[in-house]
C-alpha cells in the first residue's frame, strides 16, 4: 500500500455509532428548543407588559376599527363576527390575567433557561417542575375557556420536558456518580 493510499484511509472517520448519533441529534434539539423558549420568554415579556399598559377599552376600539369595513359590506362575516366577540368578552380580569400570565411565565421561564444554558445541574430538575407547573395552569385555563393555545404550549412543553431529561440523564452520565 503506497503512502499516499494509507494517508486517505486515515483521514476516513469511522462512522458514527447510533447510539452517540441519536444523542448529538437529541442535544442539538435541545439546545434549539431552549433557545426557542429564550425567544418565546422575550416575546412573552414584552407582550405581557404592553398588555398590562394598554387601556381596557383599547382592544375592543381596536377590533371595531378593524371590522367595520368588512361588517358593512358582510354583517354575517364570521371572521369579523369572532374578533369583535373575542374584543367584548376581553375584560379587565382577562387583560390582568394574560399580562400577570405572560410576565410571570416569562421571568420564570428566562431564569430557567440561563441556568441550563450554564449547564448548571440544579436547573434541569427544576425546570421540569417548572414546567410541569405551566401545564397544569395551562390545563385549568383551557378547562375555563378552551383556548387552543394553551393545549399547544402544554404539548411543546411535554417535548421540551422530555429533552431537558435526557439532557440531564446523559450530563449525569458523564459526570460519573455524585460524591
Amino acid at each position: 500500500m503506497s503512502n499516499h493510499t494509507a494517508a486517505r484511509t486515515e483521514e476516513r472517520e469511522e462512522p458514527e455509532p447510533p447510539r452517540k448519533r441519536r444523542n448529538r441529534v437529541l442535544h442539538e434539539v435541545f439546545e434549539l428548543s431552549i433557545g426557542l423558549k429564550a425567544l418565546f420568554a422575550a416575546s412573552e415579556l414584552i407582550s405581557g407588559i404592553g398588555i398590562y399598559l394598554i387601556p381596557s377599552g383599547w382592544v375592543l376600539s381596536a377590533a371595531r376599527w378593524l371590522t367595520a369595513k368588512e361588517l358593512i359590506e358582510d354583517p354575517t362575516d364570521r371572521l369579523a363576527q369572532w374578533l369583535l366577540g373575542l374584543a367584548q368578552h376581553f375584560s379587565i380580569a382577562t387583560q390582568d390575567f394574560w399580562a400577570a400570565y405572560l410576565v410571570g411565565h416569562a421571568a420564570v421561564k428566562l431564569a430557567v433557561v440561563a441556568g441550563l444554558l450554564l449547564r448548571i445541574r440544579w436547573a434541569y430538575p427544576a425546570s421540569i417542575w417548572v414546567l410541569v407547573g405551566f401545564i397544569v395552569c395551562q390545563a385549568d385555563r383551557w378547562f375555563q375557556d378552551q383556548s387552543v393555545t394553551m393545549i399547544l404550549l402544554s404539548i411543546f412543553d411535554l417535548v421540551v420536558i422530555w429533552l431537558i431529561w435526557h439532557e440531564y440523564r446523559e450530563m449525569k452520565a458523564k459526570a460519573g456518580p455524585e460524591t
